[in-house]
């Protein structure tokens, strides 16, 4: 168990689809128990296995109090109804955008040993369950920006010290 170093915007682990999680032994409680440990941190609602390095679908999350991880997860629900709300990136540091997001979302997936296990949520839940699942699909919030934001926020992203490819 330990606190992971994030990757930031501009890594490829960011921007490539995550494998499933299909063995359930140690490594993988390893994973999830980093996961926990990371998103524990002030300031931090979710954390996604590619933003510690790892190409695996599993997300941790830390919102209102309430804790966990999903793994496998899969968006099955979204409401119609939609906000925009401002939203930021541990891989994406010191930038926020506003983002359009469902205002209610579940998503399905399994725990350590396998087990079915539902997350649902409103507000801020729901927008980070849409974010997390985005990272495992190989998207940014970036991605989901308008395309004049879009072309902003890389400009603001490249110009940081923390930017991948420097």
């Amino acid at each position: 168990m330990a606190m992971r170093d994030l990757r930031y915007f501009g890594d490829p682990v960011l921007k490539s689809p995550a494998d499933p999680v299909t063995t359930f032994d140690d490594s993988t409680r390893a994973l999830v128990d980093d996961l926990l440990d990371t998103v524990r941190a002030p300031g931090r609602a979710g954390l996604a296995a590619p933003q510690i390095g790892v190409g695996l679908r599993a997300f941790s999350y830390n919102v209102d109090g309430a804790v966990g991880y999903v793994l496998n997860p899969e968006i099955v629900e979204l409401s119609e109804e939609k906000h925009e709300v401002m939203e930021g990136c541990l891989s994406v540091p010191e930038l926020g955008f506003p983002t359009v997001r469902a205002a209610q979302a579940t998503v399905k997936g399994v725990d350590l040993r396998n087990e079915p296990v539902t997350v649902s949520g409103d507000g801020l839940m729901a927008q980070c369950l849409q974010h997390e699942v985005d990272h495992l699909d190989g998207l940014l919030y970036l991605d989901r920006l308008t395309p004049e934001l879009r072309k902003e926020a890389f400009r603001q992203a490249r110009d940081k010290d923390w930017f991948w490819s420097r």
